[in-house]
């Protein structure tokens, strides 16, 4: 019998309340689809230790935490200090997420930047990756991560990336990762299909964002971090590769940038 690919779940928000009472039997439904680790992603500080609970609860689900753009206008800010300290436990990985988005949230776009900016000032300090989240905002998104990075490198993944062929081009340029979501398997999403295949295979990770964005044939009902399998099993026809073969490469590439959880 063929041992299945490992697959690893990027992102995710396992605490979620679509998951209440449900996480055991959701982890098992993962490990059975070869989705080994996972890295499920705290949005609001005061859940940061909500979901610092489910990482310590669970054998290879990490975490990482920020404040995500949509909230940044209705928080308050957080400090470099705080996501520092946060890194000093084991299995907190990344930093985010963050990000600017202007399609739900242009009113607060200064409060956005400033918080990305705290943000990569973390990443930048702890060397840990920069979790990003962009949405109708690739100018503003293009030229504070260029010029974030031309003070002091740091690593980061254009996370659920779905923006255009020219913040992707941006982002592979400063040495960043592009992660594949559902959207990549939707049917009219060619387009994207197209920028993914155009990156350098060693900069593409897989992820759900689930509970959202379903790959098909589960589209508009909830994701699950069971599904990535589906999604990388679109990403291994896009790139032209079998499913073990885009499995192991993206696991590689989830191991390069998320140190602190790599196999």
């Amino acid at each position: 019998m063929t041992e299945q690919p490992h697959i690893v779940d990027s992102h995710c928000h396992l605490d979620f309340s679509d998951f209440d009472g449900e996480l055991p039997d959701v982890i098992a439904r993962a490990r059975a689809a070869g989705v080994r680790r996972m890295v499920t992603i705290c949005t609001r500080m005061d859940h940061e230790p909500r979901v610092r609970a489910i990482a310590e609860a669970y054998d290879g689900v990490f975490y990482a935490a920020g404040v995500h753009p949509m909230r940044a206008g209705e928080e308050t800010p957080v400090t470099v200090d705080q996501l520092v300290a946060l890194a000093a436990h084991p299995k907190f990985v990344g930093i985010g997420e963050t990000g600017l988005d202007y399609h739900y949230s242009v009113d607060s776009l200064r409060a956005q930047q400033d918080s990305l900016r705290v943000h990569i000032a973390a990443a930048q300090h702890t060397g840990l990756p920069l979790i990003i989240h962009a949405r109708a905002a690739d100018d503003d998104m293009a030229r504070i991560l260029t010029e974030e990075h031309r003070a002091g490198a740091f690593s980061c993944v254009m996370h659920c990336f779905s923006s255009s062929p020219e913040l992707a081009r941006t982002a592979l340029d400063l040495g960043f990762y592009l992660s594949m979501s559902g959207i990549a398997a939707f049917p009219r999403s060619s387009d994207l299909r197209d920028i993914f295949a155009q990156a350098p295979l060693d900069r593409i990770l897989v992820e759900t964002d689930s509970p959202y964005l379903a790959p098909p044939p589960h589209r508009g009902r909830r994701n699950e971090p069971a599904f990535t399998a589906l999604t990388a099993k679109v990403g291994a026809e896009v790139f032209g590769l079998s499913l073990p073969e885009f499995a192991a490469a993206t696991t590689a590439n989830f191991d390069r940038l998320f140190t602190k959880a790599a196999a």
